[in-house]
């Protein structure tokens, strides 16, 4: 993994989050994007050379909707940049860890996702992601 790309954060109610945490980072959001495979609504935040990302649910059957539910707001998923996210997903699965996507799907700010399931990896949840190739 080359770098700590994004720290996701769970949120019931995006516009009262974007206030809040522009007024916590001192920023305002860059970027909003919905992901519907994933059923969310996406805001990304900059600070330094990390991003942060708010997680909105689109629907109650979503993810992030079953997340805030059974433990509330709050971080959700660390996001690690990978190369050749196929080859690390092979890898990964070797090492022992589970994956929650046997696949990479798309993802938000143009990004290839594969999930690392929490039971293998001290319970966070990890996300690896790649630059999508033009």
């Amino acid at each position: 993994m080359k770098k700590l790309e994004h720290i996701g954060i769970a949120v019931k109610n995006l516009e009262e989050s974007e206030i809040l945490f522009a007024k916590l980072l001192g920023t305002k959001s860059y970027k909003r994007e919905a992901v519907e495979s994933e059923g969310v609504i996406t805001s990304f935040f900059l600070v330094g050379n990390v991003k942060i990302e708010l997680l909105s649910a689109t629907h109650p059957e979503s993810p992030i909707a079953k997340f805030i539910e059974k433990k509330g707001e709050g971080i959700h998923h660390l996001a690690f940049e990978v190369e050749d996210i196929d080859g690390q997903i092979e890898n990964k699965k070797a090492e022992g860890f589970e994956l929650i996507s046997k696949m990479p799907k798309d993802g938000a700010d143009n990004k290839r996702i594969a999930f690392l399931h929490p039971k293998s990896t001290g319970g966070v949840l990890t996300e690896m992601c790649e630059e999508k190739k033009k």
